[in-house]
């Protein structure tokens, strides 16, 4: 199946304690169905200290799961479904379904 939401893509939040919050995905992980967002699920770390480090809390995203996850319409920034659509010239791309815009330039 093709991928509904890529690394790069701006998403809407749907659940959860960051309900609403928009981000750019960082990195997706199909395999476990979760992806890292910029800003989101962020959770704090308590790192030890090595040569290159300071010890310390860090803040860092944590995975959230893709279903929790909508790709923002490029029109207006909304949660949008994602649909798929042949063009012209044989490339498969994604479109969003609120408005019919194409996600994939």
């Amino acid at each position: 199946m093709a991928a509904k939401i890529k690394k790069g893509d701006k998403v809407v939040v749907l659940a959860g304690r960051d309900k609403g919050k928009t981000g750019q995905v960082l990195s997706v992980n199909p395999g476990e169905g979760r992806a890292i967002v910029e800003g989101v699920n962020m959770v704090k770390r308590h790192q030890r200290q090595t040569k290159d480090r300071e010890a310390g809390i860090i803040n860092k995203a944590a995975p959230i799961d893709l279903s929790n996850l909508a790709i923002a319409d490029p029109k207006d920034g909304k949660a949008s479904r994602v649909g798929f659509k042949i063009l012209d010239d044989g490339r498969k791309v994604r479109v969003a379904k609120r408005s019919g815009e194409l996600i994939d330039g």
